[in-house]
């Protein structure tokens, strides 16, 4: 299978070379050339061997295919648990055991396992420029810390992330650099963006992306929600309904895309924040990015979410179809405590701010008559949001072993002005 720009003005490349270049020539996203085709699926028995099945078809004929296996098994060694909550028929899909405590290290281990394959023996070093609105960052860093022929710089809006995120993306050292960028997110990823397209820097300092943009980062996101859908449907004869919590939309676009090829994967609902870009779209305006605002969802303040393209892609960009096919809704932060602070004292249920979105939006299905089975995508430890999460709960939480390990560890970040050209110089120094 070959793979395209969303913006139709690049030439078709492999899996590997558009996993290597992370964004396409013409500034597009890389996708399938042809829209996945739905077949029956067959539960494999563990979340590798869903995720090698669910994958199988986009490597088909790629240098990377025969690695296929290997690399499921290396990325996913960690549980995705599909967890009952108190209201009958809801779930929470937790995302959260990885390494650091967030759905991205899915993802992120995928695309670090790939690289070192496609990276390995050449002369000249890769490196891998990344945006982070909190937790990608973390994850990417932890995914490529010390792997031979990669640098990873990493940038973060200053002071728009939580402090324990923070500390992760500061505290890996060697090969990892960690820019606090005095800016949003959507100043991150613009001067990222404009990295990949600068063909002059390219030229002296090979770079490749690990944001969602990045299809070796989009791609294996499947796995979860296949492996979910798979279980679930094989224990009890029905589709999954997803909620997923969504800034930048990769997650979400990995349901999406599961879906259309046939996964037992029923609605899909997008929770929000206060940046509410897709509710407006969804409810009948013109998309129309806007400058993002800080939320305690900070992972989630996004103003500009680079997947949409992807998301008008798969519906051949016809917006009413689109419109047509998902329930929307934003969540501000007071809505946000109010749930973690209900739901905790109500039954124990303790969400991250990201995963609270998603579950007021749950509620707001069920209120208005939404039957079936439902799954939350809790893309976070609540652990990272102590700040937030524990004065409404009114005490500490345990923090998870391989978090409280990385917390241990020194951490810096060097400043970096919201201009592209700092991050130029900063890259050929």
């Amino acid at each position: 299978m070959h793979f395209v720009s969303t913006r139709h003005a690049a030439p078709p490349a492999t899996l590997s070379a558009a996993i290597a270049a992370g964004l396409a020539p013409d500034g597009g996203l890389y996708v399938p050339e042809h829209r996945p085709q739905a077949r029956q699926w067959q539960e494999q028995g563990s979340l590798f061997g869903d995720a090698a099945a669910v994958l199988a078809p986009f490597f088909a004929g790629d240098a990377l295919a025969s690695h296929l296996p290997a690399l499921c098994e290396q990325a996913f060694d960690f549980p995705a648990p599909l967890r009952a909550l108190s209201t009958p028929g809801d779930h929470v899909l937790e995302l959260f055991h990885g390494p650091t405590a967030a759905f991205k290290d899915f993802g992120a281990r995928f695309l670090a396992a790939s690289l070192a394959r496609l990276q390995g023996g050449r002369d000249r070093p890769l490196t891998i420029v990344v945006a982070t609105s909190g937790d990608t960052g973390a994850a990417v860093a932890a995914a490529f810390h010390r792997q031979p022929g990669i640098r990873v710089v990493v940038l973060y809006p200053d002071g728009r992330v939580s402090p324990r995120q923070a500390h992760q993306l500061g505290c890996f050292g060697d090969n990892i650099t960690a820019l606090r960028v005095a800016g949003s997110f959507d100043d991150c990823q613009a001067m990222v963006k404009q990295a990949l397209g600068d063909r002059e820097l390219q030229a002296r300092v090979p770079l490749s992306s690990a944001n969602s943009i990045s299809l070796g980062r989009w791609l294996p996101q499947m796995s979860y929600y296949a492996h979910a859908a798979l279980t679930h449907h094989a224990a009890h004869g029905r589709h999954l309904n997803l909620v997923i919590p969504t800034g930048n939309l990769g997650n979400a676009m990995a349901a999406v895309l599961a879906r259309a090829m046939g996964l037992p994967i029923g609605q899909i609902a997008l929770a929000t924040n206060a940046n509410d870009v897709l509710p407006r779209f969804f409810q009948g305006e013109a998309y129309r990015p806007r400058h993002s605002v800080p939320t305690l969802a900070n992972a989630m303040d996004v103003g500009a979410p680079s997947n949409f393209e992807r998301l008008r892609w798969l519906h051949a960009d016809d917006d009413d179809a689109l419109r047509a096919g998902f329930r929307t809704a934003a969540v501000d932060d007071a809505a946000i405590r109010e749930l973690i602070t209900r739901r905790h004292a109500a039954a124990g249920e303790l969400f991250c701010p990201h995963t609270a979105t998603a579950v007021k939006l749950l509620e707001q299905l069920r209120g208005e008559g939404v039957q079936g089975d439902w799954a939350v995508a809790a893309t976070a430890h609540p652990a990272k949001f102590e700040s937030v999460v524990e004065p409404l709960i009114g005490q500490a939480i345990e923090v998870p072993p391989a978090l409280a390990a990385l917390l241990e560890r020194p951490a810096h970040a060097e400043p970096c002005p919201p201009h592209y050209a700092a991050l130029r110089e900063f890259l050929l120094a």
